[in-house]
């Protein structure tokens, strides 16, 4: 029988708030247990650092300028909003197969089409954060005489405007029961026992999503974990001394737009603090549906997927939530696997991404990943095995509050960010691991920034991705081998040379 899959993933969460990433503040016992029986991958990354973009990479496998849901509909920019209904998805493919396939939580992978219209079962959660106001969170708080939300404490800083900026976090004067967070595991944990039954029958086997809405801001939550890490034990990242020197402009216009400098950093050292509550308390709730999985026997059938759609600034930078800006903290985030028979306790460090889970939910199942064009299984390297990589990775990006493209190339060492409307970046991340300098002028680096943009170039040429077009006549990309203006008119001056006879 093909193999059941629990897979786990959270919004907006920072890798370095989990103790098997090296994190001393807050506590994710659940998330250590589970790398610590798994497989734990230091190099995972999002394709974009964006909700909907990249949750639509994960259920089609493909790149985000290739499927082209490209912004989240609420500040969508005039990008589709909805997968194709002739797009592949691996929810598709699944149900076709005979899995039962389930999905608890934030879907917000498009505007129009549920996660029903997918395969899935479970309730419709749109929206971007706890939908507090849904039907069914309602009647179970009536069900189990909890009280409505409510909040106090509320942080937010001043905008450019004079108005009020976002609501950053806030106390919730809510038991733990009546979380959105604990109604959503409690609803999963109600499925995968419905799901069990059936497998344990030899019926059929199960996909089951837990989407957690959070660690996404704001960081509403109830005193136990609105208090949990004591903000003076809080250490500041380095790069909240962030001047935006040599920097593209967007960056301080952001940092603006989440009114960081109108906030003391003793404020910012709370919002530290309460976000590693967040994440405590979703490690709670993962802990309850991974007890629940040994409780019905399913632990040895079944592979559990952790990961997140995308990081968070949380004051690095100077900046908050994501945005124009392909720094690390929103770009790599966590990414563990425990699969049957993998190697337990392995840390990989091959360049992989969250569009790879699709190919690698196909191959457990059995099925063809050929659909998943930009996708590659990640079962080999969960099993311990040695396997050709690649040793770099390409990251996009297309706006957010506006339009703005940019490609990053990661490497062992560096980072090329191409920003077609502004100052090009390039990071040495061995010597500024915090990407504070941008090398990009700098002469000592002057072949390393030629050797990677070339490398982009070459991706992006292979993959199909236009973006290469305006790198072909602004950057020295090395030699062409085709028509740049694409007519079709000229394609004997950059055919290759005769060999000399």
């Amino acid at each position: 029988m093909a193999g059941n899959i629990l897979f786990l993933m959270t919004d907006q969460h920072r890798v370095d708030t989990l103790g098997a990433y090296g994190a001393t503040a807050g506590r994710t016992p659940a998330l250590d247990a589970l790398a610590a029986g798994g497989t734990r991958f230091d190099r995972w990354y999002t394709p974009t650092a964006i909700c909907t973009p990249a949750r639509v990479s994960l259920l089609t496998g493909q790149a985000p300028f290739r499927h082209r849901v490209l912004a989240n509909h609420e500040r969508n920019v005039g990008y589709l909003e909805d997968v194709p209904r002739s797009a592949f998805t691996f929810s598709q493919a699944l149900t076709e197969a005979g899995y039962n396939c389930g999905l608890i939580g934030k879907w917000h992978a498009g505007h129009l089409r549920p996660a029903a219209d997918f395969g899935f079962d479970g309730p419709d959660l749109p929206g971007w954060h706890n939908p507090i106001d849904h039907e069914e969170y309602v009647a179970y708080l009536a069900a189990n005489d909890l009280p409505p939300y409510a909040i106090s404490d509320r942080i937010r800083g001043v905008l450019p405007n004079g108005g009020p900026g976002n609501l950053l976090a806030a106390r919730l004067h809510q038991p733990v029961e009546a979380t959105f967070e604990y109604f959503l595991a409690e609803r999963t944990i109600g499925l995968l026992e419905q799901y069990a039954d059936e497998y344990r029958s030899g019926a059929r086997p199960f996909f089951l999503a837990l989407n957690f809405y959070g660690p996404h801001l704001p960081y509403i939550l109830p005193n136990e974990y609105f208090d949990l890490v004591d903000p003076s034990e809080v250490e500041l990242p380095a790069s909240i001394a962030e001047t935006f020197e040599g920097k593209p402009p967007v960056q301080a216009n952001y940092s603006a737009h989440w009114t960081f400098d109108t906030m003391p950093l003793e404020i910012s050292r709370k919002l530290i603090a309460i976000y590693h509550g967040y994440v405590a308390l979703i490690d709670d709730q993962i802990a309850r549906v991974m007890t629940a999985l040994d409780r019905l026997g399913l632990t040895d059938s079944t592979t559990v997927f952790f990961t997140s759609d995308h990081g968070e600034f949380t004051g690095s930078h100077r900046l908050h939530d994501k945005g124009p800006a392909m720094y690390e903290d929103i770009y790599r985030t966590a990414g563990i696997i425990r699969m049957p028979g993998g190697a337990p306790g392995q840390v990989r460090d091959e360049f992989v991404s969250l569009v790879d889970c699709t190919a690698t939910i196909l191959e457990i199942a059995g099925l063809d990943a050929g659909f998943a064009t930009d996708s590659r299984s990640l079962v080999p390297l969960v099993a311990g095995e040695e396997v050709e990589w690649d040793e770099d990775i390409v990251c996009e990006f297309h706006g957010h509050h506006f339009p703005y493209p940019q490609r990053m190339l990661r490497t062992d060492r560096y980072k090329l960010v191409v920003n077609p409307d502004s100052v090009n970046e390039l990071y040495d991340l061995e010597a500024d691991p915090d990407e504070m300098t941008n090398r990009y002028l700098d002469p000592a680096l002057v072949e390393v920034r030629a050797r990677l943009m070339r490398r982009l170039y070459r991706c992006l040429v292979e993959r199909g991705d236009n973006f290469f077009h305006w790198m072909t006549s602004m950057y020295e990309v090395g030699e062409v081998d085709h028509d740049p203006t694409m007519s079709g008119l000229d394609e004997s001056t950059y055919a290759p040379a005769a060999p000399a006879s």
